[in-house]
């Protein structure tokens, strides 16, 4: 419950102190064209990138492997990307770092220990 709180009263509050402050030192117009921007670099980011871990995991399948890391990958490229379209800075940062194969490759371990205790602590079920 506090991560919904957080996310969708504290980070869009933030936002918005974001976009007055950038307003008021870069100008409106500037402000406006800098979201536009984020968002049309993030939708590149996100497709070339995406296209990158398709092939990684096309190519572990073919190779007989599992393609969990590269799934974890994609999941990060995925909210990256979504990160990215959506207007602000906060997430625009965010998704950068969940784009970026060096982040990326940070961030990994701990989403995967995340989800290894969501399985252990059955909060997510797999039904077949």
């Amino acid at each position: 419950m506090r991560f919904l709180l957080f996310l969708f009263i504290v980070v869009p509050a933030l936002e918005i102190g974001l976009f007055i402050l950038a307003g008021k030192t870069i100008g409106g117009f500037t402000t406006i064209a800098l979201i536009i921007a984020t968002g049309i670099l993030g939708a590149f980011f996100a497709k070339q990138q995406g296209m990158g871990v398709l092939r990684k995991m096309q190519e572990q399948m073919r190779s007989g492997y599992p393609p969990g890391e590269a799934l974890i990958e994609g999941v990060c490229v995925l909210f990256g990307g979504l990160l990215l379209l959506i207007p602000g800075f906060i997430t625009d940062l965010t998704g950068l770092l969940l784009i970026l194969p060096p982040t990326r490759r940070m961030i990994q371990p701990v989403l995967l220990k995340i989800f290894k205790r969501w399985f252990s602590r059955k909060q997510i079920y797999i039904y077949r």
